[in-house]
């Protein structure tokens, strides 16, 4: 029998319309640090506080983004969302104090919020039946390959114009491209159509809005983004304070994005055959390596070297970890799934970006980072005992 085609037009649509959103994501996110601290004269702290605001939003509405791609056509919302995202890389170009780019960087993260729980939906309807799991695996590479070169193209372009409204602007356009690309996307018949009427025969309770099925999944993966906030938020500063090399971001987010996509590929036969329990306890594995050769050993090679092996760690989790939580909900309940699973990264991520901001100030990134890794232990310990189990006993799929 023929097996079903992975790569079809809309899905290589939304694939590309999501790496465009994730790269003017990422070419503005490793200069908010010090464009804070040159603008505004901001305290790590201070740092900590805004910036956290947009992944806060983020999580705030994503149990309602998953509530309404259930009940209303998602192509339509997606396209809402997308514009709107667009737009408001606009309002970074206005001048401003700390509080207006604080509201911004809030307003911005609401919107992120809602598009990133719709386009990773879309992309899952869009995909064959037979080939989801493996399809989820490839749809991360687009977040992967807009993260290694936004930050390549950011320090670039500041560095060529010698001003932050470029980067704005460059941004801007890259998603403006991204979201003519998702109007082109066509749904299969059966996602056209709202889904009020199937709604209004179910009550409305709180696992409409978080898959609880899926909370034993949530902690784990919780515990282990909080370090990845630290990372991906501090990274230029701490590369510069601790390791001593300036322009550092776009080199170790490409290396790391080659480890995350090398992750991905290699391990979607693993996906197929449905080996996501030990492909999270090897990534687990991984980050402990990865992590302490980013600690301990302060040098420009082990820095480097550190980012391939954290992106191909982070590569093996998170594609399983989403995939466990699509298998643990219904079909018709898969943008709630869809949304709890990045809902407990952003949670992750924004306590990460909060607490570590905070400790760098008492103490030292390199002390925030050990605290990161000390959670991983932590995420690895309950997800052999608890997660992992629950998961065998309750998929659905």
């Amino acid at each position: 029998m023929e097996r079903e085609k992975l790569f079809n037009r809309n899905f290589l649509l939304v694939l590309a319309g999501n790496f465009l959103l994730f790269f003017a994501f990422f070419t503005i996110l490793p200069i908010l640090p010090i464009y804070m601290q040159q603008e505004y004269a901001a305290t790590h702290t201070e740092i900590g506080v805004v910036l956290s605001l947009y992944t806060i939003t983020a999580l705030i509405i994503r149990p309602f983004a998953g509530f309404i791609l259930d009940t209303l056509p998602r192509h339509p919302m997606q396209l809402l969302f997308y514009g709107l995202f667009t737009l408001t890389f606009c309002t970074y170009l206005i001048p401003g104090n700390m509080i207006i780019f604080a509201i911004i960087r809030a307003v911005h993260g609401l919107i992120f919020g809602f598009i990133t729980v719709a386009n990773s939906t879309v992309a899952i309807d869009v995909l064959a039946p037979s080939r989801r799991n493996e399809g989820i695996g490839y749809y991360g590479i687009s977040n992967n390959i807009g993260m290694a070169l936004g930050p390549t193209i950011s320090f670039t372009v500041y560095n060529f114009f010698d001003s932050y409204n470029a980067l704005f602007i460059c941004a801007f356009i890259a998603c403006l491209i991204g979201f003519i690309l998702v109007t082109s996307v066509k749904m299969p018949q059966q996602h056209k159509k709202a889904k009020a009427s199937m709604a209004e025969r179910k009550p409305i309770s709180l696992d409409r809005f978080f898959l609880l099925k899926g909370t034993h999944e949530s902690i784990t993966f919780m515990l282990l983004s909080f370090s990845y906030g630290i990372l991906s938020t501090y990274l230029a500063v701490y590369a510069r304070d601790e390791v001593g090399i300036d322009n550092s971001t776009g080199p170790f987010f490409m290396l790391m994005a080659l480890g995350l996509i090398s992750a991905r590929i290699s391990n979607g036969p693993h996906l197929r055959k449905d080996r996501v329990i030990q492909l999270i306890t090897a990534g687990m594995i991984g980050l402990f390596i990865g992590y302490a050769m980013f600690i301990f050993l302060a040098t420009p090679i082990a820095f480097y070297a550190s980012a391939f092996v954290l992106g191909f760690s982070y590569g093996m989790i998170c594609p399983s970890v989403q995939t466990m939580f699509i298998n643990l909900a219904p079909s018709d309940r898969r943008s709630t799934a869809n949304s709890t699973y990045l809902t407990s990264w952003d949670v992750g991520v924004g306590i990460g970006v909060v607490v570590g901001g905070a400790i760098a100030d008492l103490h030292s990134y390199r002390a925030a980072y050990m605290v990161g890794v000390v959670l991983i232990a932590f995420a690895l310990m309950q997800f052999i005992k608890v997660a992992a189990p629950y998961f065998i006993k309750n998929r659905l799929r």
